[in-house]
């Protein structure tokens, strides 16, 4: 099973290659909605883009986009967003930033908040602390250090490391982090595609202390396949027996979610790693074992733990995944509502959602919310034995359009 390009650092990498000097030539870079959405968007900039069948080449700007006033829409893509409203507070133009009615529900205010401390004028255009924004022109920064909160959303502090480079003054910017750090795993993948660009950030016990820099194009960039969509099928071989295996993640992997396939071994299921590959398979003897654990380090796929839970053999609890509640839907409601259509037993709390196994399985419709990872994690119910009914499966196209295709095709193997 050949994985899609990853989704996190699909859109890093487009943004980097934008903000770079010279041309960067993107390999396996995702085409999803997301993607499609920031690509959109940094066309509205004035970056121009050349296609074809094996690469996307992205012309840089060298820090400075070329349109100086724009109206950019960016759907539900909270990885386009946060990282675009922090790369244009500084730029020296006007923007007006939206997205679809769940966009304006999902907060931004630690990260505007942030930015208009250090001089940065971005307003909001309707309910405070949400999008619509409007970024208003300036080009210098009032001071050298910051402080943003990153217990919403880690994008806030990604996209904040991003464009600091290109504001910093010459004694650099310091980022204090403000209580605790949500989704750790994607601040480092954020460091590490910054370092590929040319830009190393030091971190010290309580900072990031980032230098006043421009980007270099690596010249070629091959981007990883992506770990969250490999929780679907590596759970699919651990509760349906397999052996399953993903193409294009493995041990070498800096995708946080890749340690899904760790959370499958404390349950009971067969792992084996290779250099760009993860296989996984049922028990050898029994049924998966259940698990108690801190979600913090896997919070996308940790939503797939969730469909695994309910094949072990006692009841699972999921924690500190409170950045669920604010993703493309809540998740940890939608979850409950839907697991417990299925036959499960399901409590649940502001950061944690406790799962107990169906005692008799039910058919069941279920609803999406327009959550592409509701989509996919539901379908593998299917595996018990039951029919399932996904609405709205179409809203895969966020991140792997033809994922049911690729499900259907495994299924016959």
């Amino acid at each position: 099973m050949s994985l899609p390009g990853s989704k996190s650092i699909s859109n890093r990498a487009l943004l980097l290659s934008a903000l770079a000097d010279e041309s960067t030539a993107l390999l396996n870079c995702l085409d999803a909605e997301d993607t499609r959405v920031m690509l959109d968007a940094l066309r509205g900039l004035g970056v121009t883009f050349e296609q074809n069948k094996t690469e996307l080449r992205v012309q840089g700007c060298g820090g400075v986009f070329p349109a100086r006033e724009a109206s950019l829409f960016l759907g539900n893509a909270g990885t386009a967003f946060r990282s675009l409203t922090a790369a244009l507070a500084f730029s020296g133009g006007k923007y007006q930033l939206d997205g679809v009615e769940r966009m304006r529900e999902r907060p931004i205010a630690d990260l505007v908040d942030a930015l208009n401390r250090i001089g940065a004028r971005i307003r909001y255009l309707g309910a405070a602390g949400f999008p619509p924004l409007l970024i208003e022109p300036v080009h210098s920064l009032s001071s050298d250090r910051v402080v943003i909160k990153a217990d919403v959303s880690s994008q806030f502090l990604s996209g904040l490391l991003m464009s600091a480079p290109l504001i910093a003054s010459e004694n650099g910017l310091r980022i204090a982090v403000d209580g605790r750090l949500i989704s750790e795993p994607y601040v480092e993948l954020t460091l590490s595609l910054m370092k590929d660009f040319g830009v190393s950030v030091a971190h010290d016990a309580t900072d990031y202390i980032v230098p006043k820099a421009r980007y270099t194009s690596p010249g070629r960039f091959v981007v990883e396949g992506d770990a969250s969509s490999a929780s679907y099928f590596l759970a699919l071989g651990a509760v349906a027996g397999g052996p399953v295996r993903v193409q294009g993640v493995g041990g070498d992997s800096r995708q946080g979610d890749v340690r899904f396939a760790d959370a499958l071994t404390d349950m009971g299921a067969e792992i084996t790693w290779g250099e760009h590959y993860i296989k996984a398979r049922a028990p050898a003897v029994g049924q998966l074992r259940a698990l108690d654990l801190n979600c913090n380090h896997i919070p996308d796929a940790a939503m797939t733990l969730a469909i695994v839970a309910l094949f072990a053999d006692a009841p699972s609890t999921l924690r500190n995944i409170g950045s669920w509640r604010v993703k493309e839907t809540d998740r940890i409601a939608a979850m409950a509502v839907e697991l417990r259509k299925v036959g499960a037993d399901v409590d649940e709390g502001a950061d944690w959602i406790r799962i107990a196994p169906p005692q008799q399985w039910r058919e069941a419709t279920i609803d999406t919310y327009d959550d592409h990872r509701m989509a996919m994690c539901f379908s593998l119910i299917a595996a018990a034995g039951v029919r399932v009914h996904i609405r709205n499966p179409q809203c895969v196209a966020k991140t792997f359009p033809d994922y049911f295709d690729r499900l259907a095709e495994l299924v016959r193997q």
